[in-house]
């Protein structure tokens, strides 16, 4: 179950992240800007679909949010602390544009090491009931 909810974070994640660094660099906007819209899309998404299959359980949309911020916010945290000081912390990452093999294999990279870290912490915290297994209680 801990890497099944990983891997559901990592999607959420990844769409925020690709999108926020593609936006930010293709814009030629600095490290931080680009770093904080990736960030701030990475937890939209990655909180927009886990609410997409609490919404179909008939929860409301208050309920579902208070699901999501309680499911997902230490995943989503982790997965964004590790990936962006990896894509930080690889030489030249961040401006290598997009047509560069470095910017997408530093953030696939990065992205990776994020799904590896996070597991262990999604498994322990399922395994207090905490964090997704949250979710769990909405799925048929």
């Amino acid at each position: 179950m801990a890497a099944s909810a990983t891997l559901h974070c990592l999607t959420g994640c990844a769409i925020g992240e690709v999108l926020g660094m593609v936006i930010g660099t293709a814009l030629g906007w600095g490290n931080v800007a680009t770093i904080v819209l990736a960030v701030t899309l990475a937890f939209i998404f990655g909180y927009a679909l886990t609410m997409r299959g609490v919404l179909r359980a008939g929860v409301s949309f208050g309920q579902a949010v208070k699901v999501a911020l309680a499911a997902d916010t230490v995943s989503i945290a982790v997965m964004e602390v590790v990936d962006n000081t990896i894509m930080l912390t690889v030489p030249g990452a961040m401006e290598a544009g997009l047509a560069s093999f470095l910017f997408w294999g530093a953030l696939a990279f990065s992205l990776a090491v994020a799904f590896v870290v996070t597991w262990p912490i999604n498994r322990w915290m399922i395994g207090r009931g905490l964090g997704h297994a949250v979710v769990h209680a909405y799925h048929h």
